[in-house]
C-alpha cells in the first residue's frame, strides 16, 4: 500500500525553531513514531510505500528520513496551501494499484490495530475515515451522515449551527484508492474560510462518483489526538507513558506509581521486577527476574541482571550491572562498566569502562577509571584510578583479594597483585607485588611547643 505522511506545517504555537513533527515524544520524534507505524502496517508480501511530505525545518526532517533502517520517499510542499495541496505534492510516488494512507506527522500514538480495522473496512474500492465522538468537538472537522451513510465533512470555521452540533469528528486519517484520489485531488477548490485546498472536501466527491465512503473507530480518543503546542506534547506523553506503565503492570512488573515513569525506548523486564517512582529509562534497558528499581534512576541502554537491587538517584549508561549486585544510591556507572555478580558500588561511586569481578566492593566516593579489578577486592573511600595523562589514557589492573586502603591514587598503568594490600594514602605509581602490604606516605611527625594562632584584635 502507499502511506503518505503530512509533516510540512511549521508549529507557531510550538514556539521553537525546532520543526514541530521533530519534537520528542517519549524520547523519540513525533514523526519517528508515525513512521515505526506505517512500517507496521506492511505484511507479508505486500510492504508499503512512505512518502513523507515536508516544508518547515525541511533540512533537519531529511536528516531524520536519511537515518531510517528502510527508504522512505519524499516530496516537498514549498507553500502550505492545505491538506489537499500536501497530497498533490506526493502524487508522483504513488503506485495506482494499491490503496494510499493518509497519516499525519504529529499524530503519534494512532495504533496498527486501529489502522488495519479502517484498511479492511476501506477494501480497495471504498473512502475510509478514521472518525471519532467526541464530548467537545471544537475546532475539529464534522463528518455529516444522511441515514446513517457519511455524505461530507464540514470544517469548524465553514460549518452552520446545527453542523457545529454533531460530536462525530474526522481525524485526517483515510484510506483511499489511489487513482480516485489523484481524479479527485484534481478537482479540489480552495473556495472556503481559510483559502485552502481541503483533502476533506474528497469525501462529497467519492459521493458524488458512487465510491461508497465508510469509517472505522480507534480504541480510544488519544489515538487520534495530535500536537499544536507544548501543551498538548505533554498531555500525550502522560498518556503515553501511562499506557506503557499499563502494560508492564500487565506483564507483572510492579510499578510504584504508573503516572511517574518515564520510558524513552524499549524497556524489558522479567518477572518479580520492582519499579519505584521517578525512574527514567532510555534506549533498550533489560531489567531481569527479581530486580528491584529504587526511587529517581536513569538507566541507559543498560543491562541489570536477576537479583540486583539499584538504590534511589542512581546513573547507569551502557553498563551491566551483574546478579545480586547492590548499587547506590548516588552511584554512577558510565559506558563500558561491565559488574559480575554480588559486586557493591555505593554512594558517589563512579565507574567508567571497568570490569569488576565476582563479590568486589567500592562501598563509597571512589573513581574507577579503564580498570580491570578481580575478585573479593577492597575498593576504600577515596580512591582514584589516576587513568589519564592530560594526552593518553592507560589501565588500571587490581587482582583477586587486593586491600586498596582509603585515599589512595593508583597512577596508571600500574597493577596490584593479588592479594596486596596498599595503605591509606599511598600514591601508587609503581606495581604493587602479590600478598604484600605496599605504603606510599609522608613520615607523620608531631611539633612540640607549637601553639594555635589567634585572631589579632583590631
Amino acid at each position: 500500500m502507499n502511506v503518505v505522511i503530512l509533516a510540512a506545517g511549521m508549529g507557531k504555537r510550538m514556539q521553537s525553531a525546532l520543526p514541530k513533527v521533530l519534537h520528542p515524544l517519549a524520547g523519540k520524534p513525533l514523526l519517528a513514531h508515525v513512521l515505526d507505524t506505517a512500517r507496521s502496517l506492511a505484511t507479508a508480501g505486500a510492504s508499503s510505500r512512505v512518502c513523507v511530505i515536508y516544508g518547515h525545518g525541511g533540512a533537519a526532517v531529511l536528516e531524520l528520513l536519511a537515518k531510517q533502517p528502510h527508504p522512505v520517499s519524499t516530496a516537498q510542499q514549498e507553500q502550505q496551501l492545505g491538506t489537499g495541496h500536501a497530497v498533490m505534492q506526493a502524487l508522483p510516488e504513488l503506485d495506482d494499484n494499491t490503496p494510499t494512507v493518509i497519516l499525519y506527522g504529529d499524530v503519534p500514538l494512532t495504533t496498527t490495530a486501529s489502522l488495519q480495522a479502517l484498511i479492511d473496512a476501506a477494501g480497495n474500492d471504498k473512502l475510509g475515515i478514521l472518525t471519532v465522538v467526541q464530548d467537545d468537538p471544537t475546532g475539529l472537522g464534522r463528518i455529516v451522515r444522511d441515514h446513517g451513510q457519511i455524505v461530507r465533512i464540514v470544517e469548524q470555521k465553514d460549518a452552520n449551527e446545527a453542523e457545529r452540533a454533531i460530536k462525530e469528528i474526522n481525524s485526517g486519517i483515510l484510506v483511499v484508492p489511489t487513482v480516485q484520489l489523484k481524479k479527485w485531488l484534481g478537482q479540489l477548490k480552495n473556495d472556503n474560510a481559510q483559502g485552502e485546498y481541503y483533502l476533506t472536501d474528497i469525501v462529497a466527491m467519492a459521493v458524488a462518483d458512487g465510491v461508497p465512503v465508510v469509517s472505522a473507530q480507534p480504541a480510544a480518543q488519544w489515538e487520534v489526538a495530535g500536537v499544536n503546542s507544548k501543551v498538548q506534547l505533554a498531555e500525550l506523553e502522560r498518556i503515553h507513558q501511562r499506557n506503557i506503565a499499563t502494560r508492564l503492570l500487565e506483564q507483572g512488573v510492579t510499578v510504584m506509581d504508573p503516572q511517574r515513569i518515564d520510558v524513552r525506548g524499549e524497556l524489558v523486564c522479567g518477572r518479580d521486577v520492582t519499579i519505584d517512582v521517578g525512574c527514567v529509562f532510555e534506549g533498550k534497558v533489560e531489567i531481569a527476574d527479581g530486580v528491584h528499581i529504587g526511587a529517581h534512576n536513569v538507566i541507559v541502554n543498560s543491562r541489570i541482571l536477576a537479583g540486583a537491587r539499584i538504590k534511589p538517584f542512581c546513573h547507569i549508561e551502557e553498563a551491566v550491572v551483574g546478579e545480586v549486585s547492590i548499587i547506590g544510591p548516588y552511584a554512577r556507572l558510565r559506558p563500558g562498566t561491565v559488574l559480575a555478580e554480588d559486586v557493591h558500588v555505593g554512594n558517589f561511586v563512579e565507574i567508567k569502562n571497568g570490569q569488576v569481578a565476582a563479590h568486589s566492593k567500592a562501598n563509597h566516593l571512589a573513581y574507577i577509571g579503564d580498570a580491570t579489578i578481580g575478585s573479593r577486592v577492597n575498593i576504600g573511600a577515596g580512591v582514584i584510578t589516576c587513568n589519564y595523562d592530560g594526552a593518553n589514557k592507560f589501565r588500571t589492573v587490581i587482582e583477586d583479594d587486593a586491600f586498596v586502603g582509603s585515599d589512595s591514587q593508583l597512577v596508571a598503568p600500574v597493577t596490584v597483585g593479588q592479594g596486596a594490600t596498599i595503605g591509606a594514602g599511598t600514591t601508587l605509581t609503581k606495581d604493587a607485588p602479590a600478598g604484600k602490604l605496599t605504603v606510599s606516605r609522608a613520615r607523620q611527625v608531631t611539633i612540640e611547643n607549637w601553639t594555635r594562632p589567634v585572631k589579632i584584635k583590631k
